[in-house]
C-alpha cells in the first residue's frame, strides 16, 4: 500500500544531485518541499531558481517542479519527485510587499516570517523578547494570503506564531518542528500553538532533525511514533504531517550559513555549541531510500490504520496545500 500513496515530505535541505535524485524516487516520496534560501535577498533567490531550473533539465527522468497539486498527481503518474519551493527567511522579500506576488509567480509557494532572529515582520524563537507580528508583518501575512503563497511559523516565537495564526485568514503551517513536550528546544512548539494551528485548520510537520527529538540521534522509531500518537490524541490526524528538515550530504560551511548568514561576527551554534558544533548523527532508520516507509509502518504498529498512517505521510499535506496555494481573486 505505501507504494500507491502520494508520500510529501515537508521540508528537506539535502545536498541536490542526480545520486540524492535517485535515492528520492527510490524512496517512493511524491514531492519534497525543499527549502530554495535561508538569509538570501531578492536577486540572490532569483540566481537559486536559475539554478533548480538546471537541476530540473539535467535530471528531467528522475525530478519536476510544482506548481499545482495537479504536478503532484503528474510526478506521481509518471513516477518522477515533484519539488516545490519555500523560503525559510522572509529576506527573499527584502522590505517590498510587491516581490511577494514576484516570488509566487517564480514559484515560491511557502515563507517563514523569520528564522531564529528578529525579522522586519515578526520575532523569532532564539529572541529573549517576543513582541509578535510587526505592522509590516500584518501586511505580508495579508498579501501571502491574497496570492496563495503559505505562512510557514517553523522558527518563530510564541506569540509571533499565535498572532500569525490569529491574523492569517488562510490556514498556516509549521512545516518542521516538533512538540515541546517530547522535547523542550527553543524550536519546538507548545500545546498552546498545536492547538491553535490544528484548530484553524493549520498542519504540523514533525521533524527527524536530531536536535528537536527526544533523546536526540538516539530517537527511536517508536519513540518519534509514540511523538505523532499522543500528538493526534491531542488534536486529531487530520492537521499532521512529516516536515523531516533532512540535510543529507551538506557540508560543514551549510550548516554555519544556515546559523550565522551575514548577521553576526561571533559564531552562532543554534542548538548545537562550541563542542558540538556540526551535524548531528543521522537517525538509522531514516537513512537511505526507506526512512519514509519506516514511519508509515511503525504508526500502523502504533494502531493507526493504512488511511491515517497515509494521511499522516502525504494526504494531509496534500489537502492542505490544495486549499492553500490558490490565489484569492
Amino acid at each position: 500500500m505505501y507504494q500507491q500513496r502520494i508520500v510529501i515530505d515537508g521540508l528537506q535541505y539535502c545536498n541536490w544531485d542526480r545520486e540524492y535524485f535517485q535515492t528520492l524516487k527510490a524512496s517512493g516520496i511524491t514531492a519534497v518541499h525543499a527549502t530554495m534560501v535561508y538569509h538570501e535577498n531578492a536577486r540572490e533567490t532569483l540566481s537559486r531558481f536559475a539554478e533548480w531550473n538546471l537541476r530540473f533539465e539535467q535530471n528531467a527522468d528522475l525530478i519536476m517542479p510544482v506548481y499545482s497539486m495537479a504536478d503532484i498527481e503528474t510526478a506521481k503518474a509518471e513516477g518522477k519527485v515533484g519539488i516545490f519551493f519555500g523560503a525559510q527567511n522572509c529576506s527573499p522579500i527584502e522590505d517590498e510587499i510587491g516581490l511577494i506576488e514576484v516570488m509566487r509567480q517564480q514559484g515560491l509557494l511557502i515563507m517563514q516570517l523569520t528564522y531564529n532572529n528578529q525579522s522586519l515582520l515578526a520575532t523569532g524563537c532564539y529572541e529573549k523578547n517576543d513582541t509578535g507580528i510587526t505592522r509590516f508583518g500584518q501586511q505580508v501575512i495579508e498579501e501571502m494570503n491574497r496570492v496563495g503563497m503559505i505562512v510557514d511559523m517553523s522558527h518563530s516565537a510564541e506569540r509571533s506564531t499565535l498572532e500569525a495564526i490569529d491574523l492569517s485568514s488562510r490556514p498556516i503551517c509549521i512545516s518542521h518542528a516538533n512538540p515541546s513536550f517530547a522535547h523542550d528546544a527553543l524550536r519546538n512548539k507548545s500545546n498552546t500553538v498545536i492547538k491553535a494551528l490544528a484548530e484553524r485548520g493549520g498542519l504540523l510537520g514533525f521533524s527527524l532533525y536530531p536536535f528537536h527529538l527526544p533523546n536526540g540521534s538516539q530517537c527511536s522509531l517508536n519513540d518519534f511514533c509514540q511523538m505523532i500518537a499522543k500528538t493526534a490524541d491531542m488534536v486529531g490526524i487530520d492537521h499532521l504531517g512529516i516536515g523531516s528538515d533532512l540535510c543529507l550530504n551538506q557540508p560543514q560551511e551549510v550548516l554555519e550559513w544556515m546559523r550565522n548568514g551575514r548577521w553576526s561576527k561571533a559564531m552562532n551554534y543554534g542548538e548545537g555549541s562550541a563542542s558540538n558544533s556540526g551535524w548531528p548523527d543521522a537517525l538509522p532508520w531514516f537513512c537511505g531510500s526507506a526512512g519514509m516507509e519506516n514511519i508509515y509502518n511503525g504508526l500502523m504498529s502504533h494502531g493507526f490504520s493504512e488511511s491515517e498512517a497515509g494521511k499522516i505521510l502525504g494526504d494531509n499535506w496534500f489537502n492542505f496545500l490544495q486549499q492553500g496555494l490558490k490565489p484569492i481573486s
